[in-house]
């Protein structure tokens, strides 16, 4: 190419959202963020809503500060999974989404939904993980509950980045990987499953839309926004893997089939790439979840809860008066015992915000175990069950697909974490390999290249991110008690690797 190709990065997680500049020269990347800010959630008098007016206001800055330097080659948008907008027939927003952490993402919830249509036949069909969170069940107990007026009157629905795309450029889609995160995407192509829609009690009309691959193209940012956006006014907006855990897939540098990849953030997702969904009873069993990805591959993953626990205990300790860092809490966890008490990371309790070391306490002395003494000990209890739940979840993986897993790929911001990641190649066993870090931007950034034709497939896309990302690697350390803590883990939380104990609703 005769010169770099400028292109800007909307990456919007749960905690926080940026807009990054990347430059692409054909062989590699460079980044710069253009704009940070926090995404915090709004409790209203009905529930815990996200301020989309607000990230998206901050997304306009953004943009106008990467145009700065000159013109924008294309802006392409990610953001986290499950959660909507519903729109009426003029496409005006019908009330500020909910976050999945509002007190009605609950297994209660889920089982409401399943009485109309079974478990077993939602995830034939769809294939994804049964989890409160999941749009599915948000919009059945919306259209069940007291408020369903606006539900009744939707004539489209929209993602997170599927409606900032919609406010950038008046054009509204639905893109493919976002949408399989709604639990109402066929498992297969891109059609909605609108049978299962209507038994579930929602209106069809707001899926009867076409899904839209990623390298789709939306059109110009509109000349409206020209006083917030600046020169980013005119630059064309592409979908790219829209939600966010498929950008990062789409740019870990894995080779072979013998890698998994692990993006590590708010939530852990942990999973292998495959070129089908995987429906059969054991994945169903597991509760894996098929979720879409780039160029028509499937991740075949599972939800863990992640670093919100660390986030959450953050927060509830800044309130009572210690504020800390994340590189001196997980320094705290480094000099704490080693054999603290674990838990489930995916328990029912730890879902939604509240006094998130009190409850890993009671969970730990529910089970038997000792109290964790300390921040540090509460830390590093977190970090030692998430890297036993990884380990549980790679053995389900290799039985599923029938193939090793030899390296874990730990890809987004919990690759900064060395304590995590050294506790994850001990008690999985296996290598670990992380980086990079920002690997949603440069999965946005690459698939909008990909799109312009300058890159020719998944395989390019990786290969540009090892030129342009030096990893590092964390190996089994021959000391380490990862074969003492993974069956002391399977006992005080009642798992198995190989069959679901707590099987899903």
């Amino acid at each position: 190419m005769a010169e770099a190709l400028r292109l800007a990065a909307v990456d919007l997680g749960a905690e926080s959202g940026r807009v990054m500049l990347g430059r692409f020269d054909g062989q590699t990347v460079s980044l710069d963020v253009c704009h940070r800010f926090a995404n915090r959630p709004l409790w209203l008098p009905d529930g815990l809503h996200w301020n989309l007016p607000g990230l998206f206001a901050q997304t306009l800055h953004g943009l106008g500060v990467a145009a700065e330097g000159g013109p924008l080659d294309g802006i392409g948008i990610d953001a986290w999974g499950c959660d909507y907008g519903l729109l009426d027939g003029d496409r005006r927003l019908l009330g500020l989404p909910f976050s999945y952490r509002d007190e009605r993402t609950s297994v209660q919830n889920m089982e409401r939904a399943h009485a109309r249509v079974g478990r077993d036949e939602l995830y034939a069909r769809t294939g994804i993980q049964t989890i409160p969170i999941n749009t599915v069940y948000q919009l059945a107990t919306e259209a069940g509950g007291a408020r369903a007026g606006g539900i009744r009157i939707a004539e489209h629905v929209a993602l997170v980045p599927d409606l900032l795309g919609l406010w950038l450029t008046g054009t509204l889609a639905n893109e493919l990987t976002i949408a399989s995160t709604t639990g109402l995407l066929e498992a297969r192509g891109r059609r909605w499953a609108t049978d299962l829609v209507a038994r579930l009690g929602l209106p069809t009309a707001p899926f009867g839309g076409e899904v839209v691959a990623p390298g789709f193209e939306l059109g110009p940012v509109l000349q409206g926004h020209r006083g917030d956006a600046g020169d980013a006014v005119g630059a064309a907006v592409r979908a790219v893997g829209g939600h966010d855990t498929a950008s990062a897939f789409a740019a870990a540098p894995v080779t072979g089939t013998g890698a998994a990849v692990l993006s590590s953030g708010t939530w852990s997702l942990l999973g292998v790439e495959l070129p089908e969904p995987e429906l059969g009873p054991d994945a169903a069993a597991f509760n894996l979840t098929n979720e879409r990805g780039v160029c028509d591959s499937v991740r075949l993953l599972r939800n863990v809860m992640g670093l919100w626990l660390v986030q959450e205990c953050r927060r509830v300790w800044r309130e009572q008066g210690s504020d800390r860092g994340y590189d001196e809490l997980q320094a705290l966890a480094a000099r704490a015992p080693a054999d603290v008490a674990v838990f489930d990371p995916d328990h029912d309790s730890l879902l939604h915000g509240g006094d998130m070391p009190a409850r890993i306490t009671a969970l730990c002395t529910d089970s038997g175990q000792a109290a964790p003494t300390g921040d540090g000990e509460v830390l590093r209890s977190i970090l030692v069950s998430l890297a036993c739940k990884y380990r549980m979840v790679c053995e389900q993986l290799e039985h599923v697909c029938e193939r090793a897993i030899d390296t874990i790929h730990v890809v987004g911001g919990g690759a900064r974490n060395e304590l995590l990641c050294q506790l994850t190649a001990d008690v999985c066993g296996r290598e670990v390999v992380t980086g990079p870090v920002e690997a949603t931007a440069l999965g946005n950034l690459l698939v909008q290249a990909m799109a312009l034709g300058e890159l020719d497939g998944l395989d390019d896309v990786r290969r540009v991110v090892a030129r342009s990302v030096a990893p590092r690697r964390f190996t089994p350390q021959p000391s380490a008690s990862g074969n003492e803590v993974y069956p002391r883990f399977l006992e005080a939380t009642g798992l198995s690797a190989m069959r679901a104990v707590r099987a899903p609703v």
